[in-house]
């Protein structure tokens, strides 16, 4: 039986090297790790996204979208698996 991914937690990190915003959530005890890339979040806002900050921003004012994409993208994980990271892009929220 699966069970639904949550968030209590509300930290972030930007990760330069991977061009994305880094986030987790939590199924039961174990911790899963998300990355949303740089180029899905340009895609949310109609604002240029030009550093660090702008990113973490569009992170922050998108984070319910972002969440449920996540929830979305973790419940299609194949059957056994125990995959604890998934990366979001841009063709997840079109």
């Amino acid at each position: 039986m699966r069970t639904a991914i949550n968030f209590p937690n509300s930290s972030r990190s930007y990760d330069e090297t991977a061009h994305g915003v880094r986030f987790w959530g939590y199924d039961q005890s174990l911790e899963i790790s998300f990355l949303i890339e740089e180029d899905a979040l340009k895609n949310m806002s109609s604002r240029a996204i030009v550093n660090k900050r702008g990113v973490l921003r569009t992170f922050d004012l998108n984070l319910g979208w972002i969440r449920k994409e996540a929830e979305i993208l973790y419940s299609r994980r194949r059957t056994g698996s125990h995959d604890c990271f998934f990366r979001l892009t841009a063709t997840d929220f079109e």
